[in-house]
């Protein structure tokens, strides 16, 4: 198996939620099923995001473009999120409108200068509908949007036509996780992503060396790859034949917001998965396009022209 291959074969639960969204249409490929959310700050300012939103923004405008599958409320919110997607070329078919939760909403606070999250439960993503199914060839989620078991059921029915590529990206946010489901949800995935404070939360004894922990997981979970983030000292990734690579930052570039850093790294290691780069150019490309969007303000860049420069860096034009 070469190290892009992601498996086949594992068994698959078929339980499926019985509501039923709108139907994305029967060809689209690449899945990206999570919350929407607004990150509220205490001048009053509100700002798109939530991993699988910014992950699906990336890739749609690096050429790979996704059916996001989410929910959000009726109300302005709910419009203001539809709108955004709708201007940067989204489709919004996989998007539900919920008539009675509100949209995802985290409250950021900030003590001594450092930030913290309020996470407000029973949002619109917390009951995701499974969609009537196309042909799904490759799958990113998270781990927050699971927490409640309308949505865990709906990403159940997705996974269970058995996508050959699942890519979990962790985000642990006590108490918004559970372990028993997460472990299950590690078994039939194909490549995870996590920092390295989740790798040896999921992983043990916590104090043994990384590269122990990612051959543990591995392992445990038969898995065909991990990688891990580490923040100023770059990332690093293990495949299940033994491969490994290290990637360290670049020593230019000034941050403006390190929020979406992780996001922006999950969606060039999707691309590169799916169009079989060699893990190490994978990586690299990854990090470096992770570099440049702490580089300016937000989670995602609102300009079409930092993507078309990303695109041709890589010798491809969209």
């Amino acid at each position: 198996m070469s190290h892009t291959a992601v498996g086949a074969g594992r068994s698959l639960s078929r339980e499926r939620e019985k509501e039923r969204a709108v139907p994305p249409e029967p060809d689209h490929a690449l899945y990206i099923f999570g919350e929407v959310l607004f990150d509220h700050f205490p001048d009053g300012s509100a700002i798109l995001g939530g991993a699988p939103f910014n992950v699906a923004w990336n890739l749609q405008a690096l050429g790979e473009p996704p059916l996001l599958i989410s929910r959000v409320g009726r109300d302005p919110q709910g419009d203001a999120v539809l709108a955004a997607m709708r201007r940067w070329g989204m489709r919004t078919d996989g998007v539900q409108r919920d008539p009675e939760r509100p949209t995802g909403r985290v409250n950021v606070k900030f003590v001594d200068g450092e930030p913290g999250y309020d996470i407000q439960s029973d949002c619109a993503y917390d009951a995701i509908a499974a969609p009537a199914l196309g042909t799904c060839s490759a799958l990113y989620h998270g781990s927050l949007a699971l927490r409640s078991r309308t949505s865990a059921r709906a990403l159940e029915a997705i996974r269970a036509s058995r996508p050959p590529l699942v890519f979990i990206d962790v985000n642990l946010r006590p108490p918004w996780w559970q372990r028993d489901q997460l472990q299950a949800l590690l078994h039939r995935a194909h490549w995870v992503k996590l920092n390295e404070a989740e790798l040896r939360e999921l992983a043990a004894p916590r104090d043994a060396a990384a590269a122990a922990l990612m051959r543990q997981l591995l392992g445990d979970y038969a898995l065909d790859g991990v990688i891990v983030t580490r923040g100023a000292a770059g990332a690093c990734l293990l495949a299940a034949e033994g491969e490994y690579h290290e990637v360290a930052p670049s020593s230019s570039g000034a941050i403006a917001d390190t929020v979406g850093a992780g996001d922006a790294f999950a969606s060039v290691m999707l691309i590169g998965l799916r169009r079989a780069w060699p893990l190490s150019l994978a990586l690299q490309r990854a990090q470096a396009f992770a570099q440049q969007v702490i580089g300016r303000r937000g989670a995602t860049v609102a300009d079409a022209g930092f993507y078309r420069a990303v695109c041709a860096s890589w010798g491809e034009v969209h």
